[in-house]
């Protein structure tokens, strides 16, 4: 049997310390900003479009320049961190993110904003990252109870996300100026700026000089690698046909570059930007794979949700909001439950139940039509909502089983790259399914993708089988890594 243990800060009992509960309160105050901000300026396009002049081909780089640039930045999270120490990388993130926010409230036109938007996405890709790695630290070695309770504190935004980012983006454009789907970020962010200078306990730099010292080499394959990725699922998923030079080229580069990425990883081990022979452990490995198809799964239903509601039942943006809170009431009600089971009983059957969970809450959108009830497809979203709600639960507190306490940002990196590779690729797939069968009318054409979606949903449970049985490691325990 082999085992590895990880040094970090000893945990006493079940409990969150009071500095542990102090480090959480900020990270989710920070946090929730950013996550609120991409799916209110989503439902923002039609307005930015108008009044700003220009075309929906264009205005759509405000959203995808800002992907871009998360998908370059989140693999500097690490570097940040070891370069600064935790504390002050997270509040220069923040900065980086207010500054552009205010910057997006005073753009001139399409141009300036997109611009904008790719400096604010800097900010937003080392803070997520960034975010989930101080909250794991927070609790050292601490498993069990103790670990569930501080994932479950981070993930909340991104439940709350989808529930009040689209309501909020509704209120404010029926009632104020665009300019302000920016602006709201700014007082935000700036009480979390001070928040954390005040409260987050000071961390240094990592004392290995080599440990701060940016790889280029790495951030030059792996960036525009992963941009190139983004790109071209986001070009497919716009309606792009993958023969068009746009679509095929980004992603047979990214490929290519990605590979480069993996070798060159392989090869510097620990001073790689994102130490990808951290994959050897088997948690991390599995966890990375069920994250892929998590977000597959989650943006698969983002993206194919609203249209349902906007094409097939005539409803305007802020009715298809509220439509869909059940969702998201379910999913934050999942959370916690989730976290709780995985560290009693392991991550397998918790995942393993999420999935089967939200394959059941889409089957009867594959029979549902313009005028099924709506407080029965309030029901089924709900039962939808607990499975997506806990489907990342355990694969997250999975993943830093076989990591020491210093690699761990690599294993955020990981597992943050490979989630959101997963989101695109889901965003994607439906959407190109859902184009190819629209000669069959919109009715018929949404049965056959939430049948698609369903048959995606349930072979993402394939890979959560290959999670250990056994409950995650309490603390002070090693971590098994022979798979039994």
């Amino acid at each position: 049997m082999t085992t590895r243990t990880r040094t970090s800060p000893p945990a006493s009992d079940e409990r969150l310390s009071p500095s542990t509960r102090k480090t959480l309160s900020v990270l989710v105050f920070g946090g929730a900003a950013a996550i609120l901000d991409s799916t209110v300026v989503t439902i923002a396009l039609d307005r930015l479009t108008t009044a700003l002049g220009t075309s929906t081909g264009t205005i759509q780089w405000v959203v995808t320049a800002y992907l871009l640039a998360v998908a370059v930045a989140v693999p500097m999270s690490g570097w940040a961190q070891a370069r600064l120490g935790g504390k002050r990388a997270w509040i220069a993130a923040l900065l980086v993110f207010v500054v552009a926010s205010a910057a997006c409230a005073a753009s001139w036109n399409a141009g300036s904003l997109i611009a904008f938007r790719a400096f604010q996405g800097l900010g937003a890709g080392v803070m997520m990252p960034l975010m989930q790695t101080l909250a794991v630290q927070s609790v050292g070695t601490a498993g069990g109870k103790v670990m569930s309770k501080a994932v479950t504190a981070v993930t909340v935004p991104l439940a709350l996300g989808p529930i009040l980012g689209p309501v909020l983006g509704g209120v404010i454009l029926s009632q104020l100026s665009w300019r302000w789907i920016f602006l709201i970020n700014v007082p935000v962010v700036s009480v979390g700026v001070v928040l954390a200078w005040r409260m987050l306990a000071p961390d240094p730099p990592a004392r290995d000089g080599g440990a701060g010292k940016l790889d280029v080499v790495g951030l030059s394959l792996l960036g525009p690698g992963l941009a190139g990725l983004v790109l071209g699922l986001s070009n497919l998923a716009s309606g792009a046909h993958f023969a068009r030079t746009g679509t095929w080229l980004p992603l047979l580069g990214a490929l290519a570059l990605l590979v480069a990425f993996t070798c060159w990883s392989i090869r510097r081990r620990g001073r790689a930007l994102v130490d990808v022979t951290l994959l050897s452990g088997r948690s991390l490995s599995v966890a990375s794979i069920v994250l892929f198809t998590a977000g597959a799964v989650l943006y698969a239903g983002m993206v194919l949700l609203p249209l349902y509601w906007q094409q097939l039942r005539g409803a305007t943006v802020l009715e298809t909001a509220f439509q869909l809170i059940p969702m998201g009431v379910g999913a934050l009600f999942a959370r916690v439950i989730a976290a709780r089971l995985a560290a009693r009983i392991g991550p397998r059957w918790v995942t393993v139940g999420a999935f089967l969970v939200t394959a059941a809450g889409t089957v009867p959108f594959a029979f549902a039509g313009a005028h099924t009830g709506q407080w029965w497809l309030g029901a089924v979203l709900f039962v939808r909502g607990l499975g997506v709600g806990a489907v990342v639960m355990a694969p997250i507190m999975a993943a830093y089983a076989d990591v020491p306490y210093e690699q761990m940002p690599h294993a955020t990196m990981l597992t943050r790259i490979t989630q959101q590779i997963g989101a695109s690729f889901g965003a994607a797939l439906v959407a190109v399914i859902l184009q190819s069968r629209a000669d069959l009318g919109a009715e018929a054409a949404f049965h056959y993708v939430f049948w698609w979606t369903t048959a995606l949903t349930v072979l993402a449970l394939i890979p959560a089988l290959a999670f250990r049985r056994a409950a995650l490691a309490p603390a002070g325990e090693p971590d098994r890594v022979d798979g039994r």
